[in-house]
């Protein structure tokens, strides 16, 4: 049996699926008749939100919608977290819902059953292209705050500040005499990325050092790993390596223990987020530090004082730091460059090893 959507309703009440979200969520500013026309639509249908019909004429309690981006990766996971917690210390309940990609049908469908369960206000931790977030904020007839948009979305939002990250990590690597520097962006799909990618290269341009060699990952381990094994193995060899997420640079510095390149002895790594694990790293992790907890308090805390109120627009930028470990130190005279014999040594007995066990 088909399920009911929004859309079915909208579709024989004769009006848009945001007017059914509105008379769903018991907006104000919807006309008598437009609202008898979309409930009859619904009695038609017999189309019940997920929380129960009986839920349509009053609310059991407050509840903010949380749409997020896959809560397997650290950073997310940590916002997630620290949203669920601001907003049980306030009397609110988050609801999730998690989307595996980022177009705007997918945001748009799972907005829709946010909406149906009656959220109160929305949180949006997805990265969006300036239309899309535009789109999205039009339809949500709650207070909506993004948290992974450009600067230049006309949204509600709040972000870190990508470019200061970017600057920071490449001015610690030049500080410490690198110059070989190897670049491992995340996804070019995600905004977050590009920004930090862009700020990379503008940092690098404007110290007049290029880098050796750019790679894109997914965000997870698993591509740190093999991205850094591809970086690892092309001449020039980098001294220097920036990762965009911890998770990445997790990857790689497994990759590196694999090749026998000594972190930081040939190699500073810099990753970027500074996730709750990133100290426990071998070697600790030099990283950018997100204030997760921070952003969750600051969204909550806005979501909760536009409540009854049209919000005018606020694009809130958070400041970030750079966090020194154990994982960048001094160039030393010791590079890759230098160590060519062993790491091709190095590589031949991996490539060995490997086909030994396939046999």
């Amino acid at each position: 049996m088909k399920t009911i959507t929004l859309y079915d309703v909208a579709r024989v009440a004769g009006v848009s699926y945001q007017t059914v979200s509105r008379v769903i969520n018991q907006a104000a500013h919807v006309s008598p008749r437009t609202r008898e026309k979309v409930q009859a639509a619904m009695q038609e249908l017999h189309y019940v939100p997920n929380r129960g019909a009986q839920q349509l004429a009053g609310k059991a309690t407050r509840a903010l919608g949380l749409l997020t981006t896959d809560l397997a990766l650290h950073a997310p996971s940590q916002i997630a977290s620290a949203v669920k917690r601001r907003a049980g210390e306030v009397g609110f309940s988050v609801l999730i819902s998690m989307v595996e990609s980022h177009d705007r049908e997918a945001c748009f469908n799972a907005l829709q059953e946010l909406q149906a369960q009656r959220v109160d206000a929305l949180l949006v931790n997805v990265p969006l292209e300036r239309e899309d977030a535009q789109a999205l904020a039009a339809a949500s007839p709650v207070p909506i705050l993004f948290l992974d948009v450009g600067r230049d979305a006309e949204v509600n939002s709040l972000v870190f500040d990508a470019e200061q990250g970017a600057r920071l990590g490449v001015e610690h690597l030049l500080t410490l005499g690198h110059r070989q520097i190897a670049l491992l962006a995340g996804p070019q799909s995600s905004v977050s990325a590009r920004a930090r990618l862009a700020g990379w290269q503008h940092a690098l341009q404007q110290a007049a050092v290029q880098p050796v060699s750019v790679a894109y990952g997914d965000w997870s381990a698993a591509s740190g790993y093999e991205k850094a094994h591809l970086l690892l193995s092309e001449k020039p060899y980098p001294d220097a390596l920036l990762v965009a997420n911890d998770q990445m640079a997790l990857g790689a510095l497994r990759a590196c223990a694999e090749k026998g390149i000594r972190v930081p002895g040939q190699l500073s790594v810099v990753g970027y987020d500074d996730t709750t694990d990133s100290a426990w790293f071998t070697p600790p992790l030099t990283t950018i530090r997100q204030r997760f907890k921070e952003a969750g308090r600051m969204s909550v805390d806005w979501l909760i004082a536009q409540e009854g109120s049209v919000p005018a627009q606020s694009q809130t930028c958070l400041e970030v730091e750079l966090i020194a470990r154990s994982s960048s130190a001094e160039r030393q005279p010791e590079s890759l460059q230098d160590d060519d014999l062993a790491h091709c040594l190095q590589e031949l007995a991996t490539r060995i090893a490997r086909r030994s066990r396939e046999l």
